[in-house]
């Protein structure tokens, strides 16, 4: 059989075999991607597999650069990548993307056992033209920003409020109680008298 022959039979094999998998993808007609673990998992990895031309005669290249393992070390990933070409050629000039999907998830404990939660840092020009690593964390985003008020709002509210800032007991009464006579009595003489018939 040719390359391409044996690129569409492993094709179709991969997907029967992964088919409603949500931790299989299928990124093109000859690149996958296999997560190994849940979402929530700390030690979960993304393996990103894409066959050349003359795969499976030639070894198929396997990433680890994927967005989701960013929380991984460079080392770990290397490890990895290293483990995962091992199998490639124990297993070449034979369909191996299933094998090679196979070994990770089931040393996947094994694979990560020297990862520890790994921060990103961007390196930034300081001043004086030097580098300098800073972490990205959550205080470093902006806060969110109070409404301002205006002077006369803030004299309105200055003249409502007593000297510890709250607004004297019955300051909307007025309120309620026409509200009630509108609602229950329907004539309204005064604010200082109700009349109800």
């Amino acid at each position: 059989m040719t390359a391409n022959e044996d690129q569409e039979m492993e094709l179709e094999a991969l997907r029967s075999i992964y088919e409603g998998d949500e931790s299989f993808k299928e990124i093109g007609p000859s690149g996958f991607q296999y997560r190994v673990g849940d979402v929530g998992d700390s030690k979960a990895f993304l393996i990103e597999i894409s066959w050349p031309e003359t795969y499976p005669e030639t070894a198929p290249n396997i990433s680890m650069n994927a967005f989701f393992n960013n929380q991984i070390s460079p080392q770990v990933k290397q490890s990895i990548a290293n483990k995962l070409q091992n199998q490639v050629e124990a297993n070449l000039g034979t369909a191996m993307t299933y094998t090679l999907f196979e070994y990770a998830k089931d040393n996947k404990e094994e694979l990560m056992e020297h990862h520890q939660p790994f921060n990103n840092t961007i390196t930034l020009a300081g001043s004086d033209g030097t580098l300098e690593p800073t972490n990205i964390t959550a205080s470093n985003k902006k806060k969110d920003k109070k409404e301002q008020l205006t002077k006369s709002q803030k004299r309105k509210l200055a003249d409502k409020t007593d000297h510890k800032g709250e607004l004297p007991r019955g300051w909307n009464w007025v309120d309620v109680v026409k509200v009630i006579t509108k609602r229950f009595c329907g004539v309204v003489i005064s604010e200082a008298f109700i009349l109800c018939i």
